[in-house]
């Protein structure tokens, strides 16, 4: 229906997380009807991020350089590290809380019935840093599905047998939240992990 290139763009389009048919198809339209020197910076500024960025060596957040500004930073507490998921999940701890530590990102989460195993979400690396003597504490904030609780758990072995404290932040009842419409697992969660007020 559509011509070679067109159809490619619609189906790059669709890679992106939540992207669906309709989506990339709209997206491909407005770009190539309306926004043509948008879609020439898009183009220019995805190229350029996959020529420069790279994993950092020490976190595996993206960096322009071997050592992103996080781990050069000589004001970060190098005591304590919280590992993330994603990228993301770095960037919404950095913006949302009050932790000035290092940090380790997976790009993932174990899950061997997907094939993710250790080596694909960097824990041979993450092995390699727990050693270093300046550590006292992980802090692990990863998801609370099955993966993201196998994840945290095979992260606080490592971490125990590195003689490194572990600790696991805290999951439940969202701040403003009605405790009528929060989920059973949720609520579970909450009560595990209550605290002495």
């Amino acid at each position: 229906m559509y011509p070679a290139r067109l159809q490619a763009l619609i189906d790059a389009l669709r890679a992106l997380p939540g992207v669906g048919r309709k989506s990339a198809q709209r997206m491909a339209f407005q770009l190539l009807e309306h926004d043509r020197q948008a879609a020439r910076t898009l183009a220019q500024s995805l190229e350029a991020a996959l020529e420069s960025l790279r994993r950092c060596v020490d976190c595996r957040m993206f960096s322009d350089a071997d050592r992103c500004p996080i781990c050069r930073s000589q004001r970060r507490d190098r005591s304590v590290m919280c590992v993330v998921e994603s990228p993301a999940d770095l960037v919404a701890v950095e913006q949302g809380a009050e932790y000035s530590g290092l940090y380790f990102v997976l790009h993932g989460r174990l899950s061997p019935l997907d094939g993710v195993g250790p080596e694909e979400v960097g824990l041979p690396r993450l092995a390699e840093r727990l050693a270093e003597d300046s550590l006292q504490e992980v802090i692990i904030a990863t998801g609370s599905t099955v993966e993201g609780e196998a994840t945290a758990h095979y992260v606080g072995e490592l971490a125990r047998a590195a003689g490194v404290s572990v600790t696991r932040i805290a999951q439940g009842v969202p701040m403003g939240g009605e405790l009528e419409y929060v989920d059973a697992g949720t609520l579970s969660h909450a009560f595990r992990g209550r605290q002495t007020l």
